[in-house]
């Protein structure tokens, strides 16, 4: 058990658990990018998703249980090992300039983290605890049009949707690469973490412009 755990507690084992924990939330992720995309069927498709997912019960209590405990995980962690290599001074790891040596997309991570946060913090704000603790609150679908019908709500979710799918793009393959299924910086994995991310960011930013741009067939349909 002690040799268990001085292993999570060492900077490999820290990483794995960046690892692991981000690969959980890109499965959130498109879980959930999924589901947003009934949204085009209007408010009866929409709420109607959503109060699938609350009639889950237990289920989906221990589900989000679980997203608020990667969530403190990974964020924890990642402030842990920027604060390590910060004091380490660039006298890190060694490693192949092929292998996972600094670029553009990990050196940006430190940066894309702290916003994806406040996103993060303001999307709950803004949507899940209304729908949830607030009997009088709009509909879910009439919180996100009225929302995102806004240009300034509009663009800083398009924003921020553009930088967690620059965030996954390399996070997605670095996950790979540190539990050892991803060698070098091309190959299937790499393309396929790009892909990824690009389908994350684009599909989240494309939503909220059809909201925005009235192209909702309800929206159409109520303007005419």
């Amino acid at each position: 058990m002690s040799r268990r755990l001085n292993m999570v507690l060492s900077s490999i084992g820290k990483k794995e658990l960046m690892a692991l924990t981000g690969l959980g939330f890109v499965g959130f992720l498109i879980v959930h990018l999924a589901g947003n995309f009934t949204i085009l069927g209007g408010p009866d498709a929409f709420n109607g998703y959503a109060e699938k997912l609350e009639s889950l019960g237990p289920l989906i209590l221990a589900a989000e249980a679980g997203m608020v405990a990667m969530a403190a995980v990974h964020v924890v962690v990642g402030l842990v090992l920027i604060y390590r290599n910060l004091m380490a001074r660039g006298q890190g790891y060694a490693k192949k300039r092929g292998e996972g040596g600094q670029t553009l997309g990990s050196w940006s991570m430190r940066l894309t983290g702290p916003w994806i946060l406040l996103f993060v913090v303001v999307h709950l704000l803004q949507f899940t605890f209304p729908h949830k603790f607030d009997a009088e609150a709009d509909t879910l679908f009439a919180m996100v049009t009225t929302t995102f019908s806004g240009a300034p709500w509009a663009v800083f979710y398009v924003l921020s949707v553009v930088v967690l799918g620059f965030h996954v793009s390399h996070g997605f393959w670095s996950a790979f690469q540190t539990l050892g299924a991803a060698q070098g910086r091309s190959g299937l994995l790499r393309q396929l973490a790009i892909i990824v991310g690009i389908v994350l960011g684009l599909g989240f930013a494309s939503l909220a412009m059809v909201v925005f741009f009235g192209q909702l067939p309800v929206l159409s349909q109520l303007q005419k």
